[in-house]
């Protein structure tokens, strides 16, 4: 992953990150609160051998009470020297209870021990820390005394008395509410990150790259009105998703390979945007001027007719079975060069109809007669349809909606598409957002751009589009997509039965 994934992690999860990070800082401020305070004295005891007088024997006295340092650190803890403790303050607990409270330690190479008590009363705590310092004097001085001698050979004498404290020790108000709100970041860190790993939908060009080489053509802005408005070049062309269907127009032309300029227009599932997008970009095209057929090809689900607002009763199928001729079937559609053939009604056996030789033979008249034609197919997944039509066209254009489709859906399109032999022209991102993390301006070099770059065409190609929709009133308003020569030709290749 790069700086910029970790950048749009964050982005994405800000509002998780932040949530952890509030609840982990009220839970350490919760846990300060509930907590006592505690306050801590100490008081420390100086081991010393009273043995000998000459400076060996000094010496060896020395080392026989750093040798007994970690013993009489350990015995504070112990029974012996807390019971005395216990009775002399008259405390309400057990020598086990009062040893929780205590922690006794000796500096390295050093004869001094260091008695330390926490309790929630600071006068309390200081009385216990110096009666331990007591009681453990004299259960040495007990517990070391050879058999025969009067003394021990061990002295233990407190040097500094335990203290009352003015300030508790704990709870560390500061400390635990830096930790929680370390803690909740964390936690919400760890959470932006798994959920980006779950999260297996299509978000970004790289995840599209990741599973294919054909190139990316267009990016198609989320428009949240979609549903009102589905023919925005119509509705609003200025908006930037019609900037967007004319930088896709654009980028269609470096398709046509090897002359072929037939289109099936396809996605994954259903519902991600791919007959709007066909119908705008077919507009598009005849906005340019050049002569566009647009085919109902979904079979099962139409909706180009409904988008159009024209008949769709009768159309593809009724070609496709003899009972009507193409140019009688083939409308055209708002003063532009634009011809749309209607799905007409919905037959038992659409697979069948697609993949029949006839819709093959109306393809390739269409091709000839048509600078473009579109197809507007059904989802890969559900149906076949799109793949066994797509092998009677030029290539199929895959439509990817940004949140929608999940990497293993469009894998399956791919390969299904993949295993009737057909090419893939490109791919098509939908509903993409224009804001947050998952909101993209780029551009794909050699004129794949996507939306938030879309450059104007130089003044010399609009004037071109001015002249031919001048003429367009000429030829396309007719009812005949061509003349009566070229009409005639596709109908020949078409007779009705």
């Amino acid at each position: 992953m790069e700086l910029s994934d970790y950048i749009r992690i964050l982005r994405k999860n800000w509002l998780v990150i932040l949530a952890t990070t509030l609840i982990g800082l009220a839970a350490a401020a919760g846990y300060s609160l509930t907590r006592t305070p505690m306050y801590e004295s100490q008081a420390v005891v100086f081991v010393q051998s009273q043995a000998g007088g000459t400076a060996a024997e000094l010496q060896q006295g020395s080392n026989f009470a750093q040798s007994r340092i970690t013993t009489y650190v350990s015995l504070v803890r112990e029974p012996v020297v807390m019971n005395p403790v216990i009775t002399q303050l008259g405390l309400d607990m057990s020598a086990s209870e009062l040893a929780t409270k205590v922690d006794s330690s000796s500096p390295l190479n050093s004869t001094l021990i260091e008695i330390t008590v926490q309790d929630r009363e600071p006068a309390q705590a200081a009385e216990i820390a110096n009666a331990l310092g007591d009681s453990l004097a004299a259960a040495v001085e007990r517990i070391d005394t050879p058999a025969g001698q009067d003394a021990s050979p061990i002295k233990l004498t407190r040097v500094r008395d335990a203290l009352a404290s003015h300030a508790p020790v704990s709870p560390k108000v500061p400390i635990n509410l830096v930790v929680g709100v370390l803690v909740g970041l964390a936690v919400g860190l760890g959470v932006a990150v798994l959920r980006t790993v779950l999260d297996n939908r299509v978000r970004s060009p790289r995840d599209i790259e990741a599973l294919t080489n054909r190139p990316l053509i267009g990016a198609i802005p989320h428009d949240p009105k979609t549903k009102e408005r589905p023919i925005i070049l119509q509705a609003d062309p200025h908006n930037p998703r019609s900037e967007a269907f004319r930088a896709l127009r654009t980028n269609l032309q470096f398709l046509e390979m090897d002359g072929g300029h037939t289109f099936v227009i396809t996605s994954s599932i259903p519902a991600e945007g791919k007959s709007t997008t066909t119908i705008n970009l077919a507009i598009a095209l005849a906005d340019s001027g050049k002569r566009v057929a647009l085919l109902d090809t979904d079979l099962r689900k139409p909706k180009v007719a409904e988008y159009l607002g024209i008949e769709g009763g009768t159309g593809l199928t009724d070609v496709l079975i003899g009972r009507a001729r193409v140019t009688d079937v083939l409308l055209p559609w708002g003063g532009r060069s634009l011809y749309v053939l209607p799905s007409g009604k919905i037959p038992p056996n659409p697979s069948e109809l697609l993949g029949s030789e006839r819709m093959q033979k109306l393809l390739e008249a269409l091709a000839q007669e048509f600078d473009v034609v579109l197809c507007d197919a059904p989802p890969l997944l559900p149906v076949t349809d799109a793949a066994v039509l797509s092998r009677a066209t030029s290539g199929a254009i895959m439509v990817v909606a940004v949140g929608r489709t999940t990497t293993s859906q469009l894998d399956g399109a791919l390969e299904a598409l993949e295993t009737v032999g057909s090419k893939v022209a490109g791919l098509v991102m939908t509903m993409v957002p224009t804001r947050g993390a998952d909101a993209y301006t780029y551009g794909y070099g050699y004129g794949y751009g996507g939306y938030g770059v879309y450059t104007s065409e130089p003044k010399r190609t609009r004037k071109f589009k001015r002249t031919n929709a001048e003429a367009a009133p000429s030829r396309g308003r007719h009812a005949q997509p061509q003349d009566d020569q070229s009409a005639t030709a596709l109908d020949e290749l078409l007779e009705p039965r």
